[in-house]
């Protein structure tokens, strides 16, 4: 089974033993089972909000290489602290009828329990690469998700005017931790000592 995009009004059609389904009809009628269960047997990168697939776009060689020097970054300072940091796809749940894909995603302990092996129920901090297709995701929508899962911190790194956008929760909602520029560091409020210097963010790539 594979799952394809067709056109920009994020058809999709899947092929299943030769026969290919449009399965756009069953937009809002998903479950949260059959989400998962597509997810697990195809190749689409899929968010999933109340009964819709969200289709992802495939990254770019500069959104993967920011990624992936972020990653070694968070990796060196968490692992020897018994922290867990991981990158997509990976499934987060951030609501009973709602999973996210975050860039990156970490926990403080390895041993976590909402660490599961299919999909993460929770997590510590979330970072996105904002993508340019539809930078609202990253910068609206995903921090209201964030926000209502109680995820402490949310990243929004923007290689689009090269900033770096860090939310701390406070209550229900975020607030601005600080929003980082080239010649700064930027700085995480849970995780006490963690510091990346931006223009290395963005050279990365």
């Amino acid at each position: 089974m594979t799952g394809v995009i067709r056109d920009s009004s994020m058809l999709l059609v899947c092929e299943a033993h030769g026969v290919s389904i449009d399965l756009a009809p069953l937009q809002g009628l998903w479950t949260v089972e059959q989400y998962l269960k597509l997810t697990d047997h195809t190749r689409c990168l899929a968010e999933f909000s109340h009964g819709n697939l969200e289709m992802l776009p495939m990254p770019t060689q500069r959104h993967q290489m920011i990624l992936a020097f972020l990653y070694r970054v968070f990796f060196a300072f968490l692992q020897p602290r018994g922290g867990l940091v991981l990158f997509a796809p990976l499934r987060l749940q951030v609501g009973p009828t709602t999973f996210r894909e975050p860039d990156l995603l970490l926990l403080q302990r390895a041993d976590d329990p909402r660490a599961q092996n299919r999909y993460w129920t929770g997590a510590d901090l979330v970072l996105e690469v904002v993508s340019e297709d539809d930078p609202e995701r990253d910068t609206v929508d995903k921090v209201r998700d964030y926000a209502s899962a109680g995820i402490p911190e949310y990243w929004i790194v923007n290689p689009i005017d090269e900033t770096i956008t860090v939310l701390s929760l406070t209550d229900d909602a975020y607030a601005s931790h600080g929003v980082f520029r080239r010649s700064n560091r930027a700085t995480s409020a849970l995780l006490e000592g963690f510091s990346v210097n931006v223009d290395e963010v963005f050279d990365a790539s």
